[in-house]
């Protein structure tokens, strides 16, 4: 049988059905597990960690392993035409998608920082990454907002006191809001007019956060950020999503027609589950306008219908389809290639650079913190190179 031939296999039809359903729980209970765990407080903040790092190793496994490996061989298959197999076009297009992704980001940051200048807040893409499960500085400003920028004479104290406070929706009078401000013990930016260095030592203290919900919160300059921000966070998320659902929706598709599926399903079980989790980890940490509230819920769901859905065509279409086929592979290729550079962007810029190496506080943290971050990238990162192994 010639290596382009279609192997379609028809046997284990009822498990093959079966997995559609299997792979769906498994993956929202991987997605959603790490929102719903945020707004408990009996889950403790390394657990939280755990979660949030070890997904980043996923996502990064995923992008090498699983995306850009599989590419190569796809649009190098003797399958193909010889304008695909006479150059490299899987990193190339990994690539391309690296730097469409870049100038995308790049654009937004642009837009979405004249936005919030508009608003009188200053936007840095290096600032610390609030934990969205950490919520003991409530009441201070992000290291990304600077607190002098509006100050004015003690004359306008009062009044420029009362603007922020209705501009952030609040009801408090500016002697409660100072009196409020002093009994947390905060450099409050409601007018108060504590020396930086105060600030400044406030917010380098790495403090073990307690557990919050969002309504404990509510008062939160960086746990209620403007629409701009909000957004902003969302892009960045969806750019991880689209690189994972493309990813999701493929292997659906091979499932269904492979003929090791027993393997592939048990792989794919715990692989849509791990990647799940990185994900969900991420949107867990979304920090949204009510507005947004439940985008993060779409999201996840987003996610963990794809692959069923990629199952279900697959099964549909498998008298049909030839996934040895010139178009397969290529289309195959195309997109593995495409995800494979979103991934890795998003897990070494974002993820890792922005999270670690651009934030002070994890900078500033000790050995002991840093080396279980560090544990539990390695960890995710290794358990997918694993699984890299059979799928």
């Amino acid at each position: 049988m010639s290596e382009c031939a279609a192997e379609n296999d028809d046997s284990k039809f009822g498990l093959r059905i079966a997995s559609i359903f299997v792979i769906l729980v498994t993956s929202t209970a991987g997605t959603l597990a790490p929102i719903l765990l945020r707004q408990s407080r009996f889950v403790p903040r390394p657990v939280f960690e755990f979660a949030k790092f070890f997904g980043s190793g996923v996502i990064i496994a995923t992008a090498f392993i699983h995306l850009l490996a599989p590419a190569f061989d796809e649009l190098s298959s003797a399958c193909l035409s010889d304008a695909w197999t006479e150059y490299a076009w899987a990193p190339a297009i990994a690539m391309l998608a690296v730097f469409a992704i870049f100038f995308a980001e790049v654009a937004a940051y642009r837009v979405g920082t004249r936005r919030l200048l508009r608003l009188g807040v200053e936007y840095s893409a290096h600032a610390d990454d609030a934990d969205a499960h950490a919520h003991s500085h409530a009441h201070e400003p992000p290291l990304d907002v600077n607190t002098h920028a509006h100050a004015h004479d003690h004359d306008h104290d009062h009044e420029h006191a009362r603007a922020h406070t209705h501009g952030h929706g609040h009801t408090h009078t500016h002697a409660h809001a100072h009196a409020h401000a002093h009994a947390h013990g905060h450099a409050h930016a409601h007018g108060a007019r504590e020396p930086a260095a105060a600030v400044r030592k406030d917010v380098e203290a790495d403090a073990e956060p307690s557990l919050s919900t969002d309504d404990a919160s509510s008062d939160s300059v960086s746990q209620r950020p403007s629409r701009a921000e909000a957004a902003a966070q969302l892009i960045a998320v969806a750019v991880l999503e689209f690189g994972v659902v493309l990813h999701s929706v493929i292997i659906g598709l091979t499932l269904a027609t492979s003929t090791e599926f027993t393997v592939l399903f048990i792989v794919l079980v715990f692989h849509q589950m791990f990647e799940g989790l990185g994900l969900g980890s991420r949107l867990a940490a979304l920090q949204l306008a009510p507005a947004y509230s439940r985008a993060r819920y779409v999201a996840a769901c987003l996610y963990a219908v794809c692959t069923p859905v990629g199952i279900a065509v697959g099964l549909g279409v498998r008298a049909s389809y030839n996934g040895n086929g010139a178009t397969a592979n290529a289309v195959s290729g195309v997109l593995d290639a495409t995800s494979a550079g979103i991934l890795l962007y998003t897990g070494l810029v974002e993820l890792l650079a922005h999270e670690i190496l651009l934030n002070p506080r994890m900078m500033k943290s000790s050995d002991a913190r840093l080396a279980y971050v560090f544990t539990c990238i390695c960890a995710g990162a290794g358990l997918m190179a694993l699984l890299g192994r059979w799928a």
